[in-house]
């Protein structure tokens, strides 16, 4: 065993033992350091893709990674219940040749976390930047109607395959870090998408 593998082994223990004690203020922490990084991404990449002189260069805001790792604190045992209830009232049979369970229950699982979860997601997502942002309730309820249909008519091209490979391979303590991880490219379409809205 090397280092790295070592390293990643020791890491995995010390998540489990963490997660099987405390599993809320584990998902809070995992969640809040890796929509942190992206929203650290999403700004890095605006300030040095910046290429039009017309406009002023976006410069690194604290406050708005801050409001990032709130946020995903926040959904963190949102979605570590969710899916707790998915595993429970949607279980994959597994067995003979159905590594991942069966096949319909799986669809069931992913419409479910789609039809659901994702709307869900979005208005709390709108709701609580708008609301960090300091905007009054007629600005978040536009921001909400600039922001919520383009967001989810994205997640839905994206998610529902992620979504089931992380539903049919990844143990239950491991699947919010797992979507967490996938997502760090969504927070950071997210943030974009935000900003975007904010300036408007």
């Amino acid at each position: 065993m090397n280092a790295s593998t070592a390293a990643l082994a020791s890491f995995a223990r010390f998540y489990n033992s963490n997660f099987d004690r405390r599993p809320v203020p584990t998902l809070m922490v995992t969640n809040g350091i890796l929509n942190t990084i992206a929203d650290l991404l999403a700004q890095s990449s605006s300030i040095f893709l910046h290429t039009d002189p017309d406009t002023p260069k976006h410069e690194y805001s604290l406050a708005r990674t801050g409001r990032f790792a709130a946020f995903g604190m926040l959904m963190g045992p949102i979605i570590g219940g969710w899916m707790r209830i998915l595993e429970k009232q949607l279980p994959l049979r597994k067995g003979i040749g159905q590594r991942g369970g069966n096949g319909l229950q799986l669809t069931k699982r992913v419409l479910a976390d789609q039809l659901v979860m994702a709307p869900i997601g979005m208005v709390i997502f709108t709701s609580s930047m708008g609301f960090m942002e300091g905007k009054t309730p007629f600005e978040i309820k536009q921001k909400f109607s600039d922001v919520f249909v383009p967001a989810l008519l994205a997640n839905w091209k994206v998610w529902p395959v992620i979504q089931a490979v992380n539903f049919s391979l990844m143990p239950l303590p491991y699947r919010v870090p797992f979507q967490s991880t996938c997502g760090i490219g969504w927070v950071l379409y997210l943030s974009l998408l935000n900003a975007s809205r904010s300036k408007q």
